[in-house]
């Protein structure tokens, strides 16, 4: 939940076509991630190669937001 908590807030100030890269020692981030995007709109993008377990996001524009104390729920009114 962290993790998407952090994403939440990161994507909020990133523009449309940029991405995210995340740095997640959770076995279950891969999964996470992947539903979260689904759920918004945003694409996720894999594993990035390297030392660190790294996934990468692109934001997307017209994505959902979510609330932001449960970022797994669409957000129910406009931001």
């Amino acid at each position: 939940m962290v993790l998407l908590m952090e994403l939440r807030h990161h994507i909020s100030a990133i523009a449309p076509g940029d991405m995210v890269h995340l740095i997640a020692h959770d076995p279950a981030a891969p999964l996470d991630l992947a539903a979260w995007c689904h759920l918004t709109g945003h694409t996720y993008l894999g594993q990035v190669p390297g030392d660190q377990p790294t996934y990468a996001v692109r934001v997307e524009a017209g994505a959902l937001t979510t609330e932001p104390r449960s970022p797994w729920r669409r957000r129910q009114t406009p931001t």
